[in-house]
């Protein structure tokens, strides 16, 4: 019988500062709690994700998202089994204050403490979700990560395939900006394309003329910018239905991309896996959802994509990844590390480069 555990979850990895509390006991796995506090007015007037200010509300957040996921969940400290926390990857000075935190925790309750790589939470979520047996298919798409894995355990992750540059998270708030769309970009070109025309401008599909699972989103970005110079220079500047035609341009040139190399990722996957999982932030937008759930019939696998509140960051993941991992390894010590770097599958070479911190990907 598979021994209960509730765990205290917290993620800053980036501009969500959360928590969250998760049990598992002979019923199942129960997110009891999960409070995430958005940074998106602090970030708006800068086109993007300020580091520094990310740090320094991740500090002034997490001991109130704590009290609150306690609160919901209707538990004290002295209830929890353990604190599980984001180790990385991803903005260092987040990571840090997540870490800390969760080491002042675990120092003062004599709790135990469980380090969590970000991108096995998201790649986990299928199972929190929706108990989906291993092995599996994982297209892991977020705002700084595109990547397929094989998920065969708990840390077990076999990379496939993967973007050798920008993410699309990444490119979508780099054409928001492009085509002043607010951030996060993700949400405001999946509104603008909804009134756009997606064939108006060709823009290209890369490294659809190469074999594999690799792709590439910043020349699609380029391409982007040299239009809009285009219109800009002809019209002084750009309207309404210019911008929705960009975003949903752009948004048809992504969803084409991800939906052919994801029928690719199927179709060379040993032993073929009955089930294709998405996660990540840029999972919540529909025309990806609804493009990749079509290329799962075309192949006879169940498709899962969690819902859109565990689909960008959170901390009932880590809290979930943390159950599924102990089972395999003990908790970490006080010598835990932030790490802004932490491949899943570190069996192959990175994708996009290494240096003092390590691989990226």
């Amino acid at each position: 019988m598979t021994k209960p555990m509730t765990l205290l979850g917290l993620e800053s990895s980036c501009d969500d500062t959360a928590a969250a509390v998760v049990r598992r006991d002979a019923n199942g796995v129960h997110v009891l709690s999960s409070i995430v506090a958005g940074q998106t007015d602090l970030h708006a007037a800068f086109g993007g994700v300020v580091p520094e200010i990310a740090a320094r509300a991740h500090v002034e957040k997490l001991d109130l998202c704590i009290e609150q996921a306690l609160a919901q969940a209707g538990l004290s400290l002295a209830d929890i089994d353990g604190i599980a926390v984001t180790a990385g990857p991803g903005l260092i000075g987040g990571v840090v204050s997540g870490v800390m935190c969760a080491k002042g925790l675990a120092a003062a309750t004599g709790k135990p403490l469980y380090g969590v790589n970000h991108l096995a939470g998201h790649a986990l979520t299928p199972r929190l979700t929706d108990d989906v047996a291993y092995p599996y298919l994982m297209l892991l798409v977020s705002g700084g990560h595109c990547q397929f894995l094989m998920v065969t355990g708990p840390d077990g992750f076999t990379r496939m395939g993967g973007t050798i540059d920008d993410a699309p998270g990444e490119a979508f708030d780099k054409i928001a900006r492009l085509a002043s769309l607010p951030q996060p970009g993700g949400p405001a070109i999946e509104q603008a394309a909804k009134s756009g025309d997606p064939a108006r401008f060709a823009f290209p599909r890369p490294l659809m003329d190469r074999p594999g699972c690799d792709m590439s989103f910043s020349g699609l970005k380029t391409a982007v910018m040299r239009t809009r110079d285009a219109v800009v220079a002809e019209k002084s500047g750009l309207t309404r239905q210019d911008q929705s035609d960009l975003a949903a341009s752009f948004q048809a040139a992504v969803v084409d991309v991800l939906a052919e190399k994801s029928r690719r990722a199927l179709k060379s996957a040993d032993p073929r896996p009955t089930s294709f999982c998405v996660a990540g932030g840029v999972a919540a937008n529909a025309a990806i959802r609804t493009a990749l759930q079509a290329v799962a019939v075309e192949f006879d696998a169940e498709f899962i994509a969690p819902p859109l509140a565990l689909c960008t960051d959170n901390a009932a993941m880590i809290a979930f990844a943390a159950i599924e991992q102990s089972e395999l390894r003990g908790p970490d010590d006080m010598t835990l590390s932030a790490r802004p770097r932490w491949p899943l599958d570190t069996s192959q070479p990175a994708m996009l480069g290494s240096g003092k911190k390590g691989a990226k990907a």
